[in-house]
């Protein structure tokens, strides 16, 4: 693969820049890996037919496709309501790309093809593509002021356009070889270059996401200028003066935006938690790129302040409604919890970079626990559904406004749906990675992938049944005969952590620790840095199986969230469950789960598209005119993603434990 970019960027006319830094750990592709699971499989497939022709269809209906029509022809109206809504159909373009990759479709890609003559067209000549102003330049969208870039530092989102814009470039281009799109692209980037930097225009993005873009374009072309622009922009963020510092509101102290302090002085995750993210996925490729260790301590440190104290049991990040955002430290509430999807994918996506600069385990865990949970809540079984937020609980008693607890075909802003098409083709990426002679296996999914340990080809064969087993096996077959570690992540969740940090703990430890065999005879292994490493001469059908145990854990949080105290959520191996009305009398707001609870589990192959469920006697509370008592009942929970799949009801992932108090409220 890597050999054919190569040839591919000479022949294009393009001379790859040697770079003298980047991340020790280098990624396989996902198109190196051909999955062949139950799980993963039909929910890629899912959106390839399902949700990305959903993605495009809905495009054109709500007028984004129109947009682009009218900046070409410079007459009419903007018709959508968010100027940002061009990048929507660069992010199902994205997805789209991904999935002829591997997956090729003629009819697909001449879609594609006519969509980017449409995007070609509404490029004004200098490069600038930006349908809200160029549409009737003298007229443009309220967020984007008279002039270009006037209110890129608030709310315009010109420059994050661009970075979407760039994403799907870089992922055609790689898909189909054309330089349609890409050319498109390089021509707004060469602009952007032009326009901000040292001696020009000085503003920090709005939202971040053209730092990763003009990463992609640098690694893909060898343009120097485009890191140097991505690490401009990260080094813009906190020198705007025009910021209340001593606000305590985010939007007027410039926390919303992560620009109130420098970001080589930021320790804590704040403001908006998509454009965080961004940011800090951008952050950890800068600092790799360029060696900048002052942005790696930063990075580091806050990666520290989220899993330390903002995350949720569920793996989803930006508890705060009002502006999108984290909140304080430990400020995790349950029933105003907002989580939105695209944070969550935001999370994967800085997980991922951060494994690849550290090595360590932790990052894998916790890109985990996002992504089987948090992250695939936001999108329905039926693949044209979606969350925008995620909610911790639903209750019929009380539930507040901007808590979903169904799901919608489509939103007004409809970030989350299309940014779950491009995230999902992608994920047998996140699956291996290869270091001089160690071969990372990070995520459990029946597959083979080929793939080169020290430029000498191996196939890597999984068979496992997870997430719902904890049996592993992985077949090893080296072209000949060779040398190198195996590094098996073994997963937190399977050494008695909930979490790398105290900000959850397992109530109930187990004993079990997790067994591994070589070609059938069980060997001794230590865990550094949280993989299980084997070293041998590796020989075709070496078998390597790993047995982790999947017990139901029962997960306690940190004292200092208030809101759980006298409560457990539970999970077993990588998922958290919760309770869904459907399956406990209608009800799961009145369910106690006392420390005795035994649980069993289940295989429901019809049930939700086929899951594990956990089942037990529990008590649960029952109102009867004016009398209250506690009965015993029968209690099934399922895994977190798979709520909201049939009809409207109650929710709950935390449990109290037992009865202290009762609220009487008033109807």
């Amino acid at each position: 693969m890597k050999k054919i970019l190569l040839l591919l960027l000479v022949s294009l006319g393009y001379v790859l820049q040697a770079q003298q830094k980047d991340y020790p750990i280098q990624a396989v592709a996902f198109t190196q890996v051909k999955l062949s699971d139950n799980f993963w499989l039909p929910r890629i497939e899912i959106n390839r037919t399902v949700t990305i022709p959903a993605s495009f269809e809905r495009c054109e209906s709500t007028g984004r496709v129109k947009n682009f029509v009218m900046a070409a022809n410079k007459t009419g109206k903007f018709c959508t309501t968010f100027p940002f809504d061009d990048t929507d159909i660069y992010k199902t373009l994205e997805g789209a790309s991904f999935s002829l990759a591997v997956h090729p479709d003629a009819k697909l890609s001449a879609y594609l093809d006519s969509l980017i003559t449409i995007i070609g067209k509404a490029q004004e000549p200098d490069g600038y593509l930006y349908t809200a102003r160029t549409i009737n330049p003298k007229e443009p969208h309220a967020w984007a002021g008279k002039e270009r870039w006037e209110k890129e530092r608030e709310l315009s989102h010109e420059l994050y356009n661009a970075g979407h814009l760039y994403e799907a470039a870089a992922a055609h281009f790689m898909a189909t070889k054309k330089r349609n799109l890409f050319n498109i692209a390089l021509k707004n980037a060469d602009l952007v270059c032009s326009v901000f930097g040292p001696g020009k225009l000085h503003v920090a993005p709005g939202h971040e996401i053209v730092e990763m873009g003009l990463v992609k374009l640098y690694r893909l072309t060898g343009k120097r200028e485009y890191l140097n622009t991505a690490k401009f922009f990260i080094e813009e963020r906190g020198r705007y003066k025009g910021y209340d510092s001593a606000s305590k509101d985010s939007w007027k102290s410039g926390a919303y935006w992560q620009d109130n302090t420098p970001v080589v002085d930021q320790e804590e995750a704040e403001g908006h938690a998509v454009r965080a993210g961004y940011l800090y996925s951008a952050v950890a490729d800068v600092a790799a790129l360029t060696g900048d260790d002052s942005l790696l301590r930063a990075v580091d440190k806050i990666w520290n302040n989220v899993v330390d104290k903002k995350m949720y049991v569920q793996g989803s990040v930006g508890a705060i409604g009002d502006g999108e955002r984290y909140g304080n430290n430990y400020e995790l509430p349950n029933a105003t919890a907002y989580n939105e999807t695209c944070a969550a994918i935001a999370l994967v996506y800085w997980n991922y970079r951060m494994f690849l600069l550290h090595g360590e385990s932790k990052y894998m865990d916790v890109l985990e626990k996002s992504l089987y949970n948090g992250l695939i809540s936001g999108v329905g079984l039926d693949g044209k559904s979606f969350f925008y937020t995620n909610a911790m609980q639903i209750k019929n008693s009380f539930s507040f406004p901007q808590m979903e607890a169904t799901r919608s075909g489509w939103f007004e802003c409809s970030c989350c749906p299309t940014n779950l098409a491009r995230l999902i083709p992608s994920i047998p990426g996140y699956m291996y990675a290869v270091n001089e002679d160690n071969l990372y296996i990070n995520l459990f999914i029946n597959s083979s992938a080929d793939l080169s340990v020290r430029n000498k080809p191996v196939q890597v064969i999984q068979q496992n049944n997870y997430p719902w087993d904890g049996n592993l096996i992985f077949t090893i077959n080296p072209k000949a005969a060779a040398v190198f570690n195996l590094l098996v992540r073994i997963p937190g969740w399977a050494q008695n952590k909930a979490i790398p940090s105290t900000l959850y703990q397992f109530q109930n430890t187990s004993a079990e620790k997790p067994m591994i065999k070589v070609n059938g005879a069980v060997v001794d292994y230590t865990i550094v840095n949280g993989y299980a490493t084997i070293n041998k001469t590796w020989k075709k059908n070496d078998k390597v199986e790993v047995d982790l145990p999947m017990e139901v854990r029962r997960v306690v949080a940190n004292e200092k969230l208030k809101e759980d105290i006298g409560k457990v959520a539970l999970q077993r191996g990588p998922l958290m469950y919760c309770a869904e009305w459907k399956d406990n009398n209608g009800k799961a707001s009145n369910i106690i789960l006392p420390d005795n609870a035994v649980f069993t589990t289940e295989f429901m192959p019809e049930l939700l598209n086929g899951v594990t469920v956990l089942k037990s006697e529990v008590p649960a509370v029952i109102i009867n005119g004016n009398d209250i008592s506690t009965v015993k009942q029968s209690f099934t929970a399922i895994p977190y993603y798979s709520w909201a799949n049939r009809g409207k009801g109650e929710m709950m992932v935390w449990f109290p434990t037992a009865v202290k108090e009762v609220d009487l409220l008033a109807k």
